[in-house]
């Protein structure tokens, strides 16, 4: 993989972080005797405590960051996933809604307002978050848009052992560490070494549960990967699942993340994986670069999740575009609210709109799977255009 050229320069701050946490992974590196798996390398970058860039307190979302996610494009998405969680809410009587990795606080302040506004507020909306610069700007953000709200929030620093009620995930699986991986004759495992104080890609043998997980993926795929065929897979998926649902004990989990089916994921002519970096809105493909300052993320095998998934006891509700999300949801009802507004409004919405569901932004990448324990409703989202039947 190489660098991209046409990103931005750092500013000093930022190279001077990205230096630190550089020579932490050297030194993680030297300890490990010699290379880490691309899994220990994503996970110290995004997570070594006060180093990683999630751990870390430079910003991360919307403009002055380096992606933007769904609720950062518009507040509509917040508002249509509201009425979705109110549809559950309303069968699973004193339910609440658990969100896991609430980023800038954007969606929770919308999904608490339209909430209030659809009578189906909670007595409680959880917030799960790993990180303590995040929480407390997530904080900020309720207090300053919803102040009366704020007692209703919670915030955990480790899944509730019984909830009820809705969990919301947003683009949180693409953030769990991957391990890479190349087909040769055997599996081989891609690890991180340094050389000259430079990080590079090194080829191991796969340890057993590596290979065990790619020769499982070739079971299911009915071929074997090409030869040189190169991707990733996320070891910690079915675990992470595993807890989310056994800390549901009642209602739903919407998880929304760019990804695919496994037969898409691993197609043939996708023979360098799904590895995406992000760094001041540009995105690329080397995560050696810039450590601790640009996100490294991955693609999600949603099979691999709803198998997970069943295999802890929950149903899969539903598998949907994000656009299709929407629009089965009440994005349409959302949008007549704003019949009255402005000239200036309405045209934004429109460019909101545009960016949520064509196919060419985030329309078609991004996926919603529901997944659902003691919860048999029919769910609006779900009603048209299912593709339950492609995972």
């Amino acid at each position: 993989m190489q660098a991209d050229d046409t990103l931005p320069e750092p500013d000093s701050l930022s190279a001077e972080h990205s230096a630190r946490v550089a020579a932490h992974l050297h030194a993680r590196i030297e300890e490990a005797g010699g290379s880490l798996s691309f899994a220990e390398f994503m996970q110290e970058s995004l997570y070594a405590p006060g180093l990683g860039y999630y751990a870390a307190g430079a910003t991360k979302f919307g403009e002055a960051g380096d992606f933007v996610t769904a609720p950062e494009v518009s507040s509509l998405f917040g508002r249509v996933l509201a009425r979705q969680c109110a549809e559950v809410l309303a069968r699973v009587p004193g339910g609440g809604v658990l969100e896991l990795g609430a980023g800038s606080g954007r969606l929770a302040v919308d999904v608490l307002g339209s909430l209030a506004a659809l009578d189906a507020l909670p007595d409680e909306y959880l917030i799960l978050e790993v990180s303590p610069e995040l929480a407390a700007r997530q904080a900020d953000a309720i207090e300053a848009a919803l102040p009366e709200m704020r007692a209703r929030v919670r915030w955990l620093d480790s899944l509730p052992e019984a909830h009820r009620g809705v969990v919301i995930a947003n683009e949180v699986l693409d953030a769990l560490p991957v391990e890479r991986f190349v087909r040769r004759e055997n599996v081989r495992q891609i690890r991180v070494a340094a050389r000259d104080r430079q990080f590079r890609f090194v080829e191991s043998d796969a340890p057993g549960i590596l290979e065990d997980a790619v020769f499982a993926i070739e079971d299911d795929l009915c071929r074997a990967l090409a030869r040189g065929f190169t991707s990733e897979v996320s070891l910690g998926a079915a675990p992470w699942m595993t807890d989310v649902l056994a800390s549901l004990q009642q209602g739903v989990a919407f998880l929304f993340d760019y990804g695919l089916p496994r037969r898409e994921y691993y197609a043939p002519d996708r023979d360098d994986g799904w590895l995406r970096c992000h760094f001041r809105h540009r995105a690329h493909n080397d995560p050696l670069i810039l450590p601790g300052i640009q996100d490294i993320t991955a693609w999600v095998d949603f099979t691999a999740v709803a198998e997970a998934a069943v295999e802890s006891g929950a149903d899969v509700a539903g598998f949907v575009t994000q656009s299709t999300f929407l629009v089965n949801a009440g994005l349409g009802a959302e949008l007549e609210a704003e019949d009255d507004a402005a000239l200036v409004r309405q045209i934004a919405l429109s460019g909101e709109v545009k960016m949520l569901t064509l196919p060419g932004a985030m329309g078609e990448a991004f996926k919603c799977l529901a997944l659902s324990k003691g919860f048999d409703a029919p769910l609006s989202a779900f009603l048209h255009a299912d593709r339950t039947h492609t995972l």
